[in-house]
C-alpha cells in the first residue's frame, strides 16, 4: 500500500505548510546554496582550464619545446637536424640562432633576445606567424636584417611597419680610437602579439643569418636545433636521450627549466582550488541535515499518522531521503546550467567589464597573458554534479534515519 508514497510524499514535503513557511524558506535557502556552490565551481575550474590551454597553446607553442645547443657553431646543422628528425617522438626541427642585447630608437630603450630563425622550419615548431598583425614572417630574409617585435616593444620603443631599430649587443669593439659597443641598424618588418607580457615586449625575430654575422661566424652556422615533439611532457627525457647520443659536444635544454614552474604553479592551483570549493558545496549540501531536521520536527504528526498506517520504518526513512535528494538535484541543476552558461561567457564579460571600468584586470607586466581564458569540459562538470548530489545524499541520512525512529504514541501525545 505504502510502497509508492516516500517518493510522492517526499517531493510533496519539499515544501511545508503554511503555517511553517519558515521552512519551506530554510529549503529553498539550501537548494540556492548548493546551486551557488555548484556555479562558482565550475566556473572556477573552467578558468583555470582557459589558463592551462593558454599556457600549453600559446606561451608553450612559441618557446621550444627542447633545444639541442653546442658550446661552439654547429655548420652541419642540415645532417644533425636529420638524425634528430629521424626520432619516432620528434615531429620537426629547425634551426637558431640567440643573441641578447638592447633595441634603441631616439632615446628610448628595450631589452630583447632576438631568435635567429629560418622562416619555412620556423613554422614546423612554432605558431608566431598566427599571431603576426602587421607585415609579414616571409620578410625575414637572410641579408636584409629586417626585424619582427612585439607590439608591447613596438609602443615602448615608439615605432612602426618600417622604421629603423638599432640593436646594441653586449660586447666591445676594440678599435685604435678604443672601445665602442657592438652595434647594427634593423629594419622593423613585421609586428606580433600573443597576449603574453614576456613575449610581446622582450622577444624579436630576425634571419638566423644576420645573427651569425652579427657574432661574426659564418651564415649557415647555427648555435642549436629546436626541437618540437609529440608530447611536450617527454621533451625532458628526449632531449636528453638525444644530446647522449650526439655525444659530449652537445647538450640539450626543455621548456621546463623556463616555464616549467609556472606550469605546475597552474596545475597545482587548479587542484587546491577546486578542493577548497568543494569543501563550499560540502557546507551548502550539508545545509540540508539542518532543513531535514526542522521538517522532521514539524512533521512529528504526521509521521506518526503514517507510521500507524502501516508504514515501516524503511518507508519513512526513504520519504526523507527523497526530499533531500530533490532538493539536491534541484540545486544541482540550477547550479550546473547557471555555471555552464557563466563559464562559456565569462571572458567576454570580463571584457566588458574592462572596457566599461577603463581597468585591465590581468595585466601583461605581471601575468603571462592580459585576458581571463575559459576553457569549460564535460568532465570537469560531471565531476561536479556527481560530488554535490553524493553529498546531498549523505546529508539526508541522519535526519531520514531520525524520522524513522519516531514513536506514534509519543509523537500523538501532544497533538
Amino acid at each position: 500500500m505504502f510502497r509508492p508514497l516516500p517518493v510522492y510524499i517526499g517531493a510533496r514535503y519539499t515544501r511545508a505548510r503554511r503555517c511553517s513557511l519558515f521552512v519551506s524558506f530554510i529549503s529553498f535557502t539550501s537548494m540556492m546554496g548548493l546551486a551557488l556552490g555548484v556555479l562558482v565551481m565550475i566556473v572556477v575550474l573552467s578558468v583555470m582550464n582557459g589558463f592551462d590551454h593558454e599556457m600549453r597553446t600559446r606561451v608553450l607553442g612559441m618557446v621550444p619545446h627542447a633545444t639541442i645547443e653546442s658550446p661552439v657553431p654547429i655548420a652541419n646543422w642540415g645532417d644533425l637536424a636529420t638524425r634528430l628528425q629521424a626520432h619516432p617522438e620528434v615531429e620537426a626541427v629547425a634551426p637558431f640562432v640567440q643573441l641578447q642585447g638592447l633595441l634603441t630608437n631616439e632615446g628610448s630603450v628595450q631589452k630583447i633576445l632576438i631568435n635567429g630563425i629560418e622562416p619555412a622550419a620556423e613554422r614546423q615548431v612554432s605558431i608566431i606567424e598566427d599571431f603576426i598583425r602587421e607585415g609579414s614572417f616571409d620578410s625575414l630574409s637572410a641579408g636584409a636584417f629586417n626585424i619582427i617585435i612585439g607590439d608591447k616593444a613596438a609602443r615602448e620603443l615608439g615605432v612602426a611597419i618600417g622604421d629603423k631599430l638599432t640593436f646594441v649587443a653586449p660586447e666591445v669593439t676594440v678599435t685604435p680610437a678604443g672601445m665602442f659597443p657592438r652595434m647594427k641598424r634593423f629594419t622593423v618588418s613585421g609586428i606580433f602579439h600573443v597576449g603574453a607580457g614576456e613575449i610581446d615586449g622582450y622577444v624579436a625575430l630576425a634571419h638566423r643569418a644576420d645573427l651569425a654575422r652579427l657574432q661574426r661566424w659564418e651564415p649557415n652556422e647555427v648555435q642549436g636545433l629546436r626541437l618540437k615533439f609529440d608530447d611536450l611532457f617527454q621533451a625532458p627525457r628526449i632531449a636528453w636521450e638525444l644530446a647522449s647520443q650526439l655525444g659530449d659536444n652537445f647538450y640539450s635544454r626543455d621548456w621546463t627549466r623556463t616555464h616549467g614552474n609556472l606550469y605546475q604553479a597552474i596545475r597545482m592551483e587548479k587542484a587546491i582550488i577546486g578542493l577548497l570549493l568543494l569543501l563550499i558545496v560540502a557546507v551548502a549540501a550539508f545545509n540540508i541535515i539542518s532543513t531535514l531536521v526542522m521538517v522532521v520536527t514539524d512533521k512529528r504528526g504526521d509521521i506518526a499518522i503514517l507510521r500507524t498506517l502501516g508504514a515501516t520504518p524503511g518507508q519513512i526513512m526513504a520519504v526523507f531521503m527523497v526530499q533531500g535528494t530533490v532538493i539536491g538535484v534541484v540545486g544541482t541543476a540550477i547550479g550546473a546550467v547557471l555555471g555552464m552558461l557563466s563559464a562559456l561567457n565569462v571572458s567576454a564579460w570580463i571584457a566588458a567589464l574592462e572596457r566599461l571600468l577603463g581597468h585591465k584586470f590581468l595585466s601583461a607586466d605581471v601575468y603571462f597573458i592580459d585576458y581571463l581564458p575559459s576553457r569549460l569540459m564535460t568532465e570537469d562538470v560531471v565531476l561536479v554534479c556527481g560530488a554535490a548530489l553524493l553529498l546531498s545524499f549523505l546529508a539526508t541520512l541522519y535526519p531520514a534515519w531520525r524520522a524513522a525512529r519516531t514513536q506514534p504514541a509519543e509523537a500523538l501525545r501532544y497533538e
